[in-house]
């Protein structure tokens, strides 16, 4: 949608956005989200976008002043969903008590990173948006939802069209949220079908991911993205696996199955996380020019007199003078958290300034190339989807690197200790990057469902700093909270806890494992630049591709994602999108233009519905869990069925499914009169 398309453009709509009441709700929400984000990612290694529940939960409980409006709404879900996102810093910062080197999470280390990483997040973003929100035909799929979400309950009660539309959005959430309460709560669906073979003497997998919410954003995505996906699941399952399934021999103990998977995640998702950074060192390249292109208006609207008067308030963001003051108290939070960090070890001074200069520099410096990608990924999988964990990956290879020649030339390893030092090190400054990321994966989701519902990007980004600092005052308790009750892998805080009831962080398991490996040289390289050889050729596809025909493409980086992502997660992002193009097709055919035009509409609106079903059932499930395991009961409080019913709910999850898919699609054609 261009600039001048947006309804909201026609006119300046004087509503009051940044209000009292909203952002107590937006604090409210915060805390809830991210709770419930740090608890599913340490114990599943996913999280899910808050944006999309905290606008419906916004729009129920701000409806009953009345004056609320759609601006105030938007600005309470764009609150809540910094913080729910800045959850996913738990993807890194557990390898800390995994490596031993903390005994719990440092209450105002914890704080400080993921406060201050937070706000470069959105700072760094903040010249991104003309180039990647208004200039850009990128989906930001749940920036999208949570604009006709937040669209049609303003305008319900005031067009019969909008109410249809609303009764849509109900149908898919409402679908999906029976569907997540049946698997993901009593048990009785499985969330997705593995049926594995044998490829000669190698074996591989043919996956199925059973979730309506996933489902929903592939439609939304489009068929390019959900295609290139398609490539990197092919690439990973249909070609590296089998191969070093088929080349490797079979360690002793372990089945064939067992041993696939562990090639996967061993090998295959390195070479997924190389060719990922080809493609997003590729994609900042790309946008180099939009990019210094908004940089300059941005200082040229700070130096005209009375600039901002000329200028639309939807086109308004934080001026520079705010952010270089914001980004200065970032900078000099994160140098006394660093020196704090590494002044215990008793080094001497300068070594210690060293370290600390050294650590926060590379931090801010690749945080800078980090939240372009960030954003370009939220825009082309959305935010849920984005693969955080693969910069997660690049981070803590640059960050031990870096840490590793300063150790060497320091002398560290050969004191006692200096490997844990140097491996913990580079998990702080890589903590900081994560940060920096999952803000930055956000951030342009929330500033697109601004510039569809008309908000003042500015005050948008006031909202996301707030919602970084409340949420960062959460993470640290509710991680220390989980690792008493559970303990990580590795790290259990009491002699007599159970290992196999320790949640398994994996993210943050794997980041160690490649942090270790480096520096103690045993990481496999060969991977990661098979990887990087993988996404140069890629880059090079693609560009031939768009050169030679009018509509097809290749982009690299949602095939690097397809390689390093869990193909359960990616088979229903694939799905929805080829479904989405069809339905497309199928539309022009029936009903000619205005017709397709409505049926994809319909279609949105049921995709934001699914995920916002999803999504509210996994907050209220989430909450069950961390009640029922705080009070000593289970971790699955409202199964109905044991293990051994395993087979038949995945019989039944696939039947579900289909008829999820044929509702969705029934959905979207409509009746011969719509």
């Amino acid at each position: 949608m261009k600039q001048n398309d947006n309804e909201f453009m026609q006119h300046d709509l004087r509503l009051p956005e940044l209000t009292v009441r909203g952002m107590l709700l937006g604090a409210i929400l915060t805390v809830i989200f991210t709770a419930s984000n740090v608890y599913l990612g340490l114990k599943v290694g996913l999280t899910f976008s808050s944006a999309i529940p905290a606008a419906v939960i916004s729009m129920a409980v701000l409806k009953m002043a009345k004056d609320s409006n759609i601006l105030e709404n938007n600005m309470v879900q764009t609150q809540a969903s910094a913080a729910g996102t800045l959850s996913a810093i738990i993807f890194i910062i557990p390898g800390m008590l995994m490596i031993g080197y903390w005994q719990g999470f440092e209450f105002w280390q914890t704080l400080l990173v993921s406060a201050c990483g937070g706000c470069l997040g959105v700072l760094f973003t903040i010249p991104l948006r003309r180039a990647m929100v208004v200039h850009s035909d990128l989906a930001y799929p749940e920036g999208v939802a949570a604009a006709e979400i937040l669209k049609v309950g303003s305008n319900a009660a005031a067009a019969s069209k909008q109410g249809s539309g609303l009764k849509e959005i109900m149908s898919g959430g409402i679908v999906a949220g029976v569907v997540a309460l049946l698997s993901n709560g009593f048990q009785v669906l499985s969330g997705g079908l593995s049926l594995w073979f044998h490829v000669g003497r190698g074996m591989t997998q043919f996956p199925i991911g059973y979730s309506t919410a996933l489902v929903g954003a592939g439609y939304l995505i489009g068929i390019a993205s959900g295609l290139a996906m398609l490539v990197g699941i092919l690439i990973a399952w249909a070609g590296f696996v089998p191969f070093y399934t088929i080349t490797s021999a079979l360690p002793d103990g372990m089945t064939m199955q067992k041993f696939a998977g562990a090639v996967y995640q061993e090998r295959v998702r390195l070479i997924g996380a190389g060719a990922m950074g080809v493609a997003a060192i590729w994609t900042l390249i790309t946008l180099a020019e939009p990019v210094i292109e908004g940089v300059k208006e941005s200082i040229a609207s700070v130096r005209m007199s009375d600039g901002e008067k000329d200028k639309h308030r939807m086109d308004i963001d934080m001026s520079i003078k705010s952010i270089g003051l914001v980004f200065a108290l970032t900078v000099a939070g994160l140098l006394a958290i660093f020196y704090a960090f590494v002044s215990p070890e008793g080094l001497p001074l300068m070594q210690n300034l060293t370290f600390v200069l050294v650590g926060v520099g590379v931090a801010v410096f690749m945080g800078f190339f980090v939240a372009a990608a960030c954003a370009y990924m939220a825009g082309l999988v959305g935010t849920s989807s984005s693969p955080i964990s693969g910069i997660g990956i690049l981070g803590i290879i640059v960050a031990s690197l870096v840490m590793y020649a300063l150790c060497t030339s320091f002398g560290i390893f050969s004191l006692p200790g200096g490997e844990k030092f140097a491996t913990a090190t580079a998990i702080f400054t890589t903590s900081i990057i994560m940060a920096i990321a999952c803000i930055s994966n956000d951030n342009m989701q929330d500033l697109k469902t601004g510039y569809l519902v008309g908000a003042t990007p500015w005050r948008q980004q006031v909202a996301l700093l707030l919602g970084c600092v409340v949420g960062a005052l959460v993470i640290a308790p509710v991680l220390n909270l989980l690792y008493e009750a559970y303990g990580f892998p590795g790290a259990l805080p009491r002699p007599d806890m159970d290992p196999s009831q320790a949640l398994a962080a994996p993210q943050a398991a794997l980041m160690t494992t490649i942090a270790q490996g480096i520096f103690s040289s045993q990481l496999a390289w060969e991977y990661i630049y098979l990887g990087m050889g993988l996404g140069v050729l890629l880059v090079i596809a693609d560009q031939i591709l768009k050169r030679n025909t009018r509509n097809l493409c290749l982009p690299p980086l949602a095939v690097g994602m397809g390689i390093y992502l869990p193909p359960s997660v990616q088979t229903p992002l694939v799905i929805g999108a080829i479904m989405g193009y069809f339905l497309n097709k199928k539309l022009k055919e029936r009903k000619g233009e205005e017709g397709r035009k409505n049926g994809m509409r319909r279609g949105t609106l049921f995709a934001s519905g699914l995920i916002v079903g999803e999504s509210l059932v996994g907050v209220a499930l989430a909450g069950v869990i961390v009640v029922s395991v705080t009070s000593g009961g289970s971790d699955s409080p409202l199964a109905l069925v044991g293990k051994d019913f395993a087979d038949t709910a995945e019989m039944l999850g696939l039947a579900v499914f289909l008829v999820t898919l044929a509702i969705f699609g029934k959905t979207v054609l409509g009746n011969k009169n719509n």
